[in-house]
């Protein structure tokens, strides 16, 4: 008997089955329905999201790929939708996932419909750190207390480049007169993962407290956030 021989290092891939094709109980959805989410690992959940694969992978292949060479869920977070696509996963699904992460950093953040009142460095950190130390840029927000210190209003001023964001004090602070904020509060963060202070940061603060004294709108504190941790200029004696 002559066995056929052939070039394609990818055959074996014709016998390949598809999810449909597993017992219910090796679904990642089934395995949800009768079990509940905590059971599955990150590449189920993962495979949930993408929902479908592609031409010879199914969706838990994708998944698998997605968490290879030593990356984590953190790490496939940070990912925007072209760096999914670039992995395999098509548009529809890149945005679902690139979605469900960023409702996750909202949870974390807490429900922005509490007014929350902020007393202390890390009342804010609790709150922002979820929110930004997973961006691949740096992001600079203003937080609007009134004059009980509770939260009434949020915004991103500026979205920089990997090493600086630029606030000008004009933007800074045409959101807190818009909401008539009796204080503010400064956040940014280090996509680095260090939270430590630049000079420019330094500077920075110093040109916004200035600009908050003249228009009669005190800086409380200008918090930097580097992974998950964070430095209070406050706290340094610089606000």
């Amino acid at each position: 008997m002559k066995h056929r021989m052939s070039g394609r290092a990818e055959e074996g891939a014709l016998y390949r089955t598809t999810i449909k094709e597993w017992p219910e109980t090796d679904r990642p959805r089934e395995k949800m329905y009768l079990h509940g989410s905590a059971v599955l690992s990150d590449t189920e959940l993962l495979a949930i999201l993408i929902r479908t694969g592609r031409q010879g992978e199914t969706a838990l292949d994708l998944a698998r790929k997605l968490l290879a060479n030593g990356r984590t869920l953190r790490d496939v977070a940070r990912m925007n939708v072209a760096d999914l696509q670039q992995e395999g996963i098509g548009k529809a699904r890149a945005t679902a996932v690139v979605a469900a992460f960023e409702l996750a950093r909202r949870v974390n953040a807490g429900d922005s419909r509490v007014r929350i009142v902020f007393r202390t460095p890390e009342d804010v950190a609790q709150r922002y750190v979820p929110k930004l130390r997973d961006l691949r840029q740096e992001e600079f927000w203003v937080v609007m207390l009134n004059a009980a210190n509770r939260l009434v209003g949020e915004a991103r001023v500026t979205a920089g480049t990997l090493n600086a964001a630029l606030a000008d004090p004009r933007e800074c602070f045409h959101y807190a007169v818009r909401e008539k904020a009796a204080s503010v509060i400064f956040v940014h963060n280090h996509p680095s993962g260090n939270p430590e202070p630049s000079q420019e940061d330094i500077a920075m603060t110093r040109q916004l407290v200035e600009a908050g004294k003249i228009l009669g709108i005190p800086v409380h504190d200008h918090l930097v956030v580097g992974g998950d941790q964070f430095v209070s200029l406050a706290d340094r004696g610089l606000v």
